[in-house]
């Protein structure tokens, strides 16, 4: 099975005899689909599981297949020319790999690679544009930090960035007192902004941090929810005791 077939395929969905759905899609009622997919394989690669890696591979790319055709039928682009744009960008971002350049660190490529952009016309005013606004606010965050920290824009050491986070903490206390909606809610995000930069500080991505224990509090809860059902008991019955003593036994499995 090669890669027309996926496109045949697509075209065969947008086709007089194809189907309904389909047929009634625009590039933008498509963007829920691409976040859905894209987050349905990270979470694949979290789980280490092959075949699901693979599935999810496979409808994140029928997503871009998709975006494709309804610009083929606008007269816009073909698939063809996503890979003539990419394989070009790829080979002139990388001449350490496809031409005579010597980069030898991590931080040469990324100085060429900001260079490149500028040559390809991508002049920001600003550093910190284009980081996605749609990105989630976590990982915005941390993208963020971390176009400001490149410039030296930084802490010079976590103890530091700890202490701001007391003072954090102390100002969001200050806040609760107040019973101030604006104000309780303006240093609760910059307690958040904090947790980001110490995360980013330590080469944790919190975004990926978060999603585990996301995780971890799902695994945690099932198995209370499983305990109380094979006693014949509703949550609400249950007390809190009763319910941590349970929290604690998850936990303990875990390690």
């Amino acid at each position: 099975m090669d890669f027309q077939e996926v496109l045949k395929i697509m075209e065969a969905l947008r086709g007089e005899k194809g189907c309904p759905w389909d047929k009634e899609q625009t590039k933008e009622s498509l963007n829920p689909f691409i976040i859905e997919e894209a987050y349905e394989l990270i979470e694949a690669i979290d789980e280490n599981d092959p075949e699901k890696i693979k599935e999810e591979l496979g409808d994140l790319l029928f997503q871009i297949v998709f975006q494709c055709q309804l610009a083929k039928e606008n007269n816009q682009f073909q698939i063809s020319d996503v890979i003539e744009k990419i394989v070009g960008k790829m080979v002139a971002r990388h001449p350490h790999v496809f031409g005579k350049a010597d980069y030898k660190t991590t931080n040469e490529v990324l100085v060429h690679w900001e260079e490149q952009k500028k040559l390809e016309g991508k002049i920001r005013e600003s550093i910190l544009e284009g980081v996605p606004v749609a990105l989630p606010s976590l990982l915005r965050a941390h993208r963020l930090q971390n176009r400001a920290a490149g410039v030296g824009f930084d802490w010079e050491n976590v103890g530091d960035i700890l202490k701001k986070l007391d003072e954090e903490l102390r100002e969001f206390k200050e806040a609760l007192e107040t019973k101030k909606q604006d104000r309780i809610e303006d240093e609760l995000g910059d307690i958040l902004f904090m947790l980001v930069n110490i995360s980013r500080f330590i080469g944790i991505n919190p975004e990926d941090a978060l999603r585990k224990t996301i995780s971890k509090f799902i695994s945690r809860f099932r198995y209370i929810e499983m305990n109380a059902a094979e006693r014949g008991r509703k949550l609400s019955e249950m007390t809190l005791k009763e319910m941590d003593l349970l929290w604690d036994e998850a936990k303990g499995m875990e390690s």
